[in-house]
């Protein structure tokens, strides 16, 4: 395959596309918890309300087809980025309003559609401008730029909205409730500004995508494609395989997403550290995103040197066993910030450093073929079908179980984890490295097939 505009680096916008993609996506699916819960509503309620957004992005490859009908896939990009950012902006003025919080649900509804219907375009941009060999070179990076996203969302916005609630507007830290309503507001212009200048800057950077040789031309045959898509995944050698690996893979990090801010920011009466938003920002937004950045960096170059194959189940434990981190915070409720600050950074840079393995996996195992936009689609919504089911009950089952308890659980949830990936199947050929690569792009003018 090869790159549809070879002049524009992937440096670029490989970086930056995937930074405002989960931006977007942890706005709207994990801050918005938090959000919820300063605003006053309790655990169940706050991380059920912020898990349900994940939906779309769940149900993404049912409308995936129709991203390659009209236009290019850089356009439903750049169309998908001015929506949602002008959609913040919209968030930010409705709470100034009174009974807001109807709206917010609607228009958070609405902008999740929009931020899928990014993934898939954005997506389809990186797996058919790059080969395989690209891919793999610029997996690190990817995953990278994608964890940043969401310690810019969980760590800086959130740091900025306890700053705004105290040091601006004089409220009190402790004391959820309306008034938080003026600080987050700031943010979600702040986040709608920062979405429209990506969308500015990948109108001049990005490369088209190539379009697939099955496009649609209208509903009907965009219908029909569908079927064919579906039709095709599942006659897959394995399929069933690598689709359980793709919902249980970071099964036990879906428990963990909505509940480990909860837990820092609980007081110590309900079993939680009593930590400000100011310093969850910090703990996530500076300790844990350089643990992310080198985690990432290191996932990809062991994955580039030893092969995915060889290195994924190392990957699984990577994502996984150090989840133990917050049991031990929850046992001994350390008030140390350098303590709790460590044991946020051994997670984070483990997270980091296993979550390359998912994303390499699922383009070059399942999405190889005629649909790989599609396939790939439908790995990654079965990844946050996996967000969906846990984030939904997560609340409900801490408020039942209490934090201790709660995290022995979310332990015992890394065993499927290591069951699936023990069982993920490999059936292509793994892009070649080093000296290897060299020797393939010579014998074949290009990398191996996507």
């Amino acid at each position: 395959m090869n790159a549809t505009n070879p002049t524009k680096s992937p440096l670029l916008w490989v970086p930056t596309g995937y930074f405002t993609m989960a931006l977007g996506y942890v706005m709207l699916t994990s801050v918005t918890a938090i959000m919820f819960k300063n605003l006053g509503m309790d655990n169940g309620m706050a991380a059920q309300y912020s898990s349900m957004l994940i939906l779309a992005y769940t149900i993404k490859p049912l409308f995936a087809p129709f991203v390659e009908m009209y236009r290019t896939k850089k356009f439903f990009v750049l169309c998908a980025q001015v929506l949602i950012g002008l959609g913040f902006v919209g968030v930010g003025l409705a709470m100034g309003l009174p009974q807001y919080m109807f709206f917010l649900m609607g228009t958070f509804f609405v902008l999740s559609f929009i931020g899928a219907t990014q993934d898939i375009a954005c997506d389809g941009v990186y797996v058919t401008s790059l080969d395989s060999r690209s891919q793999s070179l610029y997996c690190g990076i990817q995953s990278l730029s994608w964890n940043i996203g969401p310690i810019v969302a969980s760590g800086g916005m959130v740091f900025l909205s306890g700053w705004l609630h105290t040091g601006v507007f004089g409220h009190d830290a402790k004391v959820f409730g309306p008034d938080w309503g003026d600080a987050w507001r700031i943010i979600f212009f702040l986040v709608g500004g920062i979405t429209l200048v990506m969308a500015a800057w990948h109108a001049r950077v990005m490369p088209d995508g190539a379009r697939a040789e099955n496009t649609p031309r209208n509903v009907a045959d965009g219908g029909r494609i569908l079927l064919e898509a579906f039709t095709t995944l599942f006659q897959k050698r394995d399929v069933w395989k690598m689709l359980a690996f793709a919902f249980m893979f970071r099964l036990s990090v879906g428990f963990l997403e909505k509940i480990g801010p909860f837990f820092m920011v609980d007081p110590a009466a309900k079993g939680g550290l009593g930590m400000s938003n100011e310093l969850l920002g910090i703990v996530y937004g500076t300790w844990g995103l350089a643990a992310v950045l080198l985690g990432s960096l290191l996932g990809g170059w062991c994955v580039a040197k030893r092969g995915l194959k060889s290195t994924l189940f190392m990957l699984c434990c990577a994502i996984n066993i150090p989840n133990v981190t917050f049991l031990l915070m929850a046992i001994y409720l350390p008030s140390n910030l350098y303590v709790i600050g460590a044991g946020v950074v051994v997670e984070k840079f483990f997270f980091g450093f296993g979550a390359v393995g998912f994303m390499i996996y699922l383009m070059q195992q399942l999405a190889p073929g005629k649909f790989s936009t599609t396939h790939y689609a439908f790995g990654t919504g079965v990844m946050g079908l996996c967000g969906l089911a846990t984030g939904v009950v997560s609340g409900h089952l801490q408020e039942a179980l209490g934090y201790v308890n709660y995290f022995v659980f979310v332990m015992v949830a890394t065993i499927p984890s290591f069951i699936a990936t023990w069982y993920a199947p490999f059936h292509h050929e793994e892009a070649p490295s080093g000296e290897n690569a060299e020797k393939q792009q010579g014998a074949n003018g290009k990398g191996m097939p996507a």
